[in-house]
């Protein structure tokens, strides 16, 4: 195969050098056993802030890095892929809810809550999607009422990744039911707080050690202190910052893709059939011929979206081009890659299977793919 194509340097090397040392050591030892649990160790998230790979971006002055490079938060997916440690929530703290946290909040709630959030000590979620509404932003029912000093938060959501551990929910609700997208604030809710509380941890068909969760919102008392940005513009703000969580799921869908190759490879040279490697039939010669082009074709697409990403210079037709055709490929790859294991590709000891029900969510989750289209479709004037 030829050299897959990279936009790293020495640094993000040395970088990658770190976290497989971090995923050796603290994760892929007890993460059989985290699928077993329904989530992983808590005591994993600071682990990992040890260990330098958590909140880049955030400032010195809140104990950070104070990096924007996504590159170093790309490499933290594939490596996390790479071992099939699918229960970590690192890509959704540093890539989703963190820009939230870093260009949103004001100066005395970055104090109160980043560093936390670089140590490990506060694990982050964002609660958008409700029980009757998903894909819709503005189809939430989740209100929150101005009491003056502070909102009356109601209402429930659900599939919240690392929704059963997390320390710092940011709450999409609704300040104004009757301004539709205007409307639409973001609410921190802390651990603690009287009325919030937590339904199932989801029992999912893959990501069995991800805690996903339901949360539910039952008179909460939210501060105004706890008010991120500006009242009213928090789908704004949504808008702005769903770009880079697509860019993410695309980088962990050419993670997964460049992975599955791998090992269906290594596989097919060693398993025999009438006599010979099943890797000589023309069938599997082909199979993974186009396969391996696609992956190239991937990696370069994605790696120009984070360069893209960097110089922010990504707009969201471009990002749900990315979402929707690396997961798309992600799912045809890893099933194609499943068939040529045999029977051997359905049994859960094999890493195949598991990816394959990893895989799944990656089409719908961050916006489906019909919904990538739609919008693609708007930037095009349709």
């Amino acid at each position: 195969m030829p050299e897959r194509p990279s936009i790293y340097e020495t640094e993000h090397e040395d970088f990658r050098k770190s976290v497989r040392a971090h995923l050796e050591r603290d994760v892929v030892p007890f993460h059989d056993q985290w699928e077993k649990d329904g989530h992983v160790d808590r005591e994993v998230w600071r682990k990992a802030g040890e260990a330098g790979l958590l909140a880049f971006d955030v400032p010195e002055e809140y104990d950070g890095p104070g990096i924007r490079d996504f590159r170093y938060n790309a490499i933290i997916a594939e490596e996390v892929t790479r071992v099939g440690a699918s229960g970590l929530g690192y890509t959704l703290h540093n890539d989703v809810t963190l820009p939230y946290l870093v260009d949103v909040a004001n100066d005395e709630q970055k104090a109160r809550w980043l560093p936390g959030c670089v140590s490990g000590d506060i694990v982050t979620a964002i609660a958008m999607t409700e029980p009757g509404a998903g894909s819709d932003l503005q189809g939430i029912r989740t209100t929150a009422v101005d009491k003056g000093d502070h909102y009356v938060l109601n209402g429930s959501k659900i599939f919240i990744t690392n929704g059963i551990l997390a320390d710092l929910v940011i709450v999409v609700a609704k300040t104004d039911p009757d301004a539709g997208a205007h409307g639409i604030s973001l609410l921190v809710v802390e651990e603690g707080m009287e009325g919030f509380s937590r339904g199932r941890n989801l029992d999912k068909l893959g990501m069995k050690a991800q805690d996903t969760a339901e949360l539910i919102f039952d008179n909460v008392i939210v501060p105004k202190a706890n008010l991120l940005g500006e009242e009213g513009k928090g789908f704004i703000y949504l808008m702005e910052n769903l770009p880079q969580e697509r860019i993410s799921i695309a980088n962990v869908g050419i993670a997964a893709i460049e992975h599955v190759l791998d090992m269906t490879l290594e596989y097919v040279k060693t398993r025999e059939a009438f006599g010979k490697p099943i890797g000589k039939f023309q069938n599997t010669r082909f199979k993974l011929a186009e396969l391996a082009t696609e992956a190239y074709i991937a990696r370069v697409f994605v790696n120009h979206c984070i360069e893209l990403l960097n110089e922010k210079k990504v707009d969201p037709s471009l990002a749900s081009m990315a979402k929707w055709w690396v997961t798309e490929l992600q799912k045809k790859t890893v099933d194609e890659c499943l068939q040529l294991h045999g029977g051997y590709g359905y049994m859960m000891e094999y890493p195949i299977a598991k990816a394959y029900a990893d895989s799944r969510i990656q089409t719908i989750y961050g916006g489906t793919t019909e919904i990538m289209k739609e919008i693609i479709g708007r930037f095009l004037g349709l």
